[in-house]
């Protein structure tokens, strides 16, 4: 594992206690894209945490990118994320 996913991890699960954390690095898929020359990556997120039950998608994805802080400027170019509650079907 990645010491970026392993700081990804980590700060999710401190901020989000989540039932179901899954990253994946999708940085060799975007190799040469003018993005990702900065040396920053893509990664793809499945979180499911209780504290997402009754929001909205916008703020579970603003919790998210609050949970990672200044690794969205420092090591993060691209994020896709599905944030479900625990319970909440596969879309």
């Amino acid at each position: 594992m990645s010491a970026r996913v392993e700081q990804i991890r980590e700060r999710l699960h401190a901020a989000l206690a989540p039932s179901v954390l899954e990253i994946e690095d999708e940085s060799h898929r975007h190799a040469g894209h003018a993005g990702a020359r900065d040396g920053r990556g893509h990664f793809r997120v499945r979180v499911v945490s209780g504290q997402f039950a009754g929001k909205a998608p916008l703020a579970r994805h603003r919790a998210v990118y609050a949970a990672l802080g200044e690794l969205m400027q420092t090591d993060i170019h691209a994020l896709a994320i599905d944030a479900r509650a625990p319970g909440e079907e596969e879309r």
